[in-house]
Formats: structure tokens, sequence, C-alpha cells
């Protein structure tokens, strides 16, 4: 009878709304009845596709339309791809709902909501082992191991089975802070039954073992003891662990630490004052005070690890930071991965600098970097720790899914009970049984400088056209009463070619020649198809020309 009665009530509904096309913008909600919970609400960075973006966000327009059953916020951890959209999101909500997070990822969110001027909504600070109920969804937190202290994987209780969100993770066993997996939660929730795992998907085309972060550390401490002069180090300003690595080779090195980017000194301020990052006051200078110093001495950590124009580390290697520049006989360490789309920005970054006659490690030169998630074996692990019923591969793009998911077949999931899906799709359970539901409205949404969410594609299409093609504006001048075209003119900005007289008569013939075939109403309300002949024709007069499609904007001149 009980099971009967489950199964008739209302469905648990898993819903991604982002995550699951790329990396960045993680957001999932997880709906029972009329309560709901929303876990992550991340942010992605924009790529060479969508010029002029500041930043992708999540569609979360079903969040907002059932902000009535919303009864909390689960953060795993405080990186951008998972706490970039709140202060947008809690802009557009009535329902000052509290966010649930470790200590350290509720520092970092109550900074971002300070830049935003927005007041902080309540906080409930919680760790592993922690526990709390949101109506009739019982969450329980366990730790994880992650590129960033305080980062939390949930198990998730309701009436109709049982989920288990992973976090991004990786097994090390020798992190930076002593905090390894709870694996004693990870089993015990197991036995207890996990009817459906979400699991991290960002390695799993990477075979083996993602290697400690602590090897990074004697590597940082090499480059920086053999470097003659300044040493900068260029990290995601949230990679705690790497920063502590950092200064801990700073020191003994005896070299003083200057701090800058505005990301990175609001990240270590919070760190430091939670006790995160531990490092002498006496040991940290003021970027205004290193001409004070031997250049030997001096390691200084930046942000623009990822190539980003407006960072720290691209506006001193373009001599355009207020403070500090960069040249000859500098040390120049980019301890990070890019993200994929940044590669041409790192490696446009790495070019500067070599120019200038800085002395550039990454990755590929020596150990200054690994990966804050699990490789193949990993995962496995996870995956055979946890023994789920049902699978869904969560966090990466398509190719990291589908990887995960043949990880699944081989440690014994059945294939239906395999899920690879995409952003708005939803997966319902019944009674421990889990099957595709109804999908519902997903998608992105632009910020664009202070315009939010009303970038229509068109406007991207635009964009794109401009930074490859340029730009034509062809000005006809029209007599309406004589009813012809007289003249037409050209201006060019952007193009491959020049708008010289030449170019200037054989483009008006050639438009003349297409408008003279053709029967126009000679008419302040005919000049439109006038408009579209005129745009028409130079377009195709350019392409049969040069091969190029520069965007045409032509203007009709009445006389």
């Amino acid at each position: 009878m009980a099971t009967t009665t489950k199964k008739k009530a209302a469905p648990l509904r898993i819903i991604p709304l982002g995550g699951l096309d790329g990396i960045g913008k993680n957001m999932t909600v997880i709906e029972c009845g009329q309560d709901m919970i929303l876990i992550d609400a991340g942010l992605m960075f924009p790529d060479d596709s969508q010029p002029g973006i500041d930043l992708v966000l999540p569609d979360y327009t079903y969040v907002l339309e059932n902000e009535d059953k919303l009864r909390g916020i689960v953060i795993t951890h405080g990186h951008e791809d998972h706490t970039g959209s709140l202060p947008y999101l809690l802009q557009d909500l009535n329902n000052k709902v509290p966010i649930f997070s470790s200590k350290l990822t509720l520092g970092f969110i109550e900074g971002k909501l300070a830049e935003f001027r927005i007041r902080a909504p309540k906080f409930r600070e919680v760790h592993g082992g922690s526990h709390v109920n949101l109506g009739c969804i019982s969450v329980d937190f366990f730790s994880m191991t992650h590129s960033i202290p305080g980062a939390l994987g949930v198990f998730i209780r309701t009436p109709q089975g049982t989920v288990m969100h992973t976090g991004d993770f990786k097994l090390d066993q020798t992190p930076i802070d002593g905090v390894t997996p709870d694996y004693a939660a990870i089993n015990k929730f197991a036995k207890q039954g996990i009817d459906l795992l979400l699991s991290d998907s960002t390695n799993a085309t990477v075979p083996g073992f993602t290697r400690s972060e602590a090897e990074v550390g004697p590597s940082l401490y090499a480059a920086i003891k053999d470097a003659p002069g300044r040493v900068f180090v260029a990290s995601f300003s949230s990679h705690i662990h790497r920063l502590q690595q950092i200064c801990d080779a700073a020191k003994k090195c005896g070299r003083k630490i200057v701090v800058t980017g505005r990301s990175m000194l609001t990240n270590t301020r919070v760190a430091r004052e939670l006790g995160y990052l531990k490092v002498d006051e006496s040991d940290i200078i003021d970027a205004y005070d290193i001409n004070n110093l031997p250049e030997n001495k001096i390691v200084v950590m930046c942000t623009g690890s990822q190539g980003e124009p407006l960072s720290a580390l691209s506006r001193m290697a373009n001599g355009e930071h207020k403070t500090l520049s960069m040249h000859d006989g500098d040390t120049v360490i980019i301890s990070a991965t890019p993200i994929p789309g940044n590669e041409k920005g790192v490696q446009g970054v790495i070019n500067s600098l070599a120019k200038i006659g800085c002395d550039v490690y990454d990755k590929n030169r020596t150990l200054v970097h690994v990966s804050g998630h699990g490789s193949q074996e990993e995962l496995k692990l996870m995956l055979a720790m946890t023994h789920p019923t049902y699978f869904m591969p969560v966090h990466g793009e398509a190719v990291h899914l589908r990887a995960h998911a043949r990880l699944g077949r081989k440690l014994g999931i059945p294939r239906e009970n395999i899920f690879i899906m995409d952003n708005g799709d939803t997966l319902e359970m019944r009674g421990g049984v889990v099957k595709r539901g109804p999908s519902v409205e997903s998608g992105v949404v632009y910020v664009d400088g202070l315009r939010i969410g009303d970038t229509d594609p068109i406007v991207l299409r635009d964009r794109q056209k401009l930074a490859n093609d340029g730009m034509v504006t062809a000005v006809a001048i029209v007599s309406l009463k004589r009813k012809k075209v007289d003249a037409i003119e050209f201006s060019g900005r952007g193009v491959s070619f020049t708008i010289d007289d030449a170019f200037s008569a054989d483009a008006s013939a050639s438009v003349l020649k297409t408008i003279e075939k053709g029967s126009f109403n000679y008419t302040s309300s005919g000049t439109d198809a006038i408009r579209k002949a005129v745009r028409d024709s130079v377009s195709n007069f350019i392409w049969n020309h040069t091969k190029t499609r520069p965007m045409i904007i032509p203007v009709v001149m009445e006389v």
C-alpha cells in the first residue's frame, strides 16, 4: 500500500538548466511536489562566436516561474561556473531563499554580491556531515576534493527516491588542506541505496588518474628559485590551494608577494580572513612599493590565466596596467589550463610576453598545473563505490558526457539506465524508477554591458560579420522627379580592399545596371525596394571581385 501511494504522488523531477553543453553555467533543479531546490548557479565566459558578450548565463525562467516552491539554493563550491549567475538570479527572485554552502564558498559569494550592491540573503553554512530538510527534500552534505577548499557533494532523499550529486571532484589522497573525499559517507549512502547518480564528467576522456595538487608545489618552487628577476604567476583567483603553494614557494625563496587583479585581491582577502590561505601579513606588499625591493625578491600573483583582455596579466603584458609592467628578464608562470575556447587568447598573451623577453612557464614546459577533476579511473571508482541504479553524467560537453556514459556501461550499468541529457530535459523518478519527462524552457541569457537577456542572435551574427569582413556603406542618390538613381557613393570600414575611384565607378555601374533592369516605385514609400536592390547588388559585386561578404548598409537619399 505504501508503494502504491508513493507512485501516485508527484514525481521527483531532475531538471538540468545548464552545464550539459560545455564547461560552465552549471544549474540543476531538484523538484518534488510543492518543494524545489537549486543545485549551483553558475555562468560561462563567452567564446569567439559571441563578440561583445561579457557573460553567458543559463536561462533560469523555470526557477522564476516556480519560485514559490523554491526552498533553498545549494552551492557545491566557489568557482564562477557554479556561483557566477547568483547575483542576477537573486535580483530576479522575490522569494529571498537561503543559500547553503561551505564557509569559503559563502565568503566568495558575499564578496560577489557586494560588487553588485546586493544585500546578502540568508547564508546557511554547512560542511561535510551537515543535514538539512527543505520541505520533502532532505539533503546530506559530504566533503569532496577539488581545486578549491570547501567542495561538497550532496545526497538527496525524497519520498520518490534518492539522488547523489558528486559536485566537481578528484580523488586526491594528498590534498593541500588534508581534506580527502569522505569515502565513509559515500559508502554509507551507497548501502542505503542510490537510485540516481549525477557525476562530474569533465575529464571523462582522460585515461588514468589525475595527478595530486601536492605535486605542483615542487615545480613552482623550482621555477621561482631559478628565476633571475621578478616572477609573475597567473592563476584562477579561486584556486586557493594553488595560491597557498605559490605563497609557500615565495616565502621559501625569500621573496615578497604582490597581489593584483580585482578578483585576486578579493578572493585572497576573503580566504585569508577565513583562515583558508595562510600567509603572514609581513610577506605581502602593495604593488606601489614594488620598486623598493630588488627584482629577485618579488613574486606577483595575478589574474589572466585564460588570456582575458582586461585581466591583470594581459594589461601588464600590453603596458596598460596602472602600477605594474613587464620587461626583459621577468619570469611568467601560467598556472592553469585554458578553458575550451580560450586557447587562442592564452597563446596571444604568451606571444606578447615572449616579445617582451619574458621567460614563460606553462603546463607544457613543467608541472605548474594539474586538473581539479578526476580522470577515467577516478570516475570508475566513484561509480563502483556508489552502485547507482541509474546514472546521468553532468558537467561537460557532449563528448565528455558520452565518454562518461561508456564508463558507466563498463561498470555494469545497463544502457537503458544511463541518461545523456541536454539542458532543459527532465528526468522523473517514481518509487525509485527513473524515466524521461517533458522538457522545460531552457537556453542561455547574455550579459552585454548593462543589458541582460535581450541580445538578439541576429545582433551576434552581425557582429561576427563585421569582425570577419567589415562594413560598406552605399548611399544611393535618387531623383524622385526623374524617377532614376543619379549616383551611388561608397565608404567602408574594416574591409580588405581599397574603395577608390576605380572601385566606386565599377560598383556604381553594376548597381545602376541592376536597378535599370528592375521596376521600382519612385516615391518615398517605394524606396525600401531600391534599398534592397542596392544592398543585394553591392554584395554580389564585392563577392565576385574579392570573395568577401562585408556587411552592406544601403542608404537612399531623395532629391
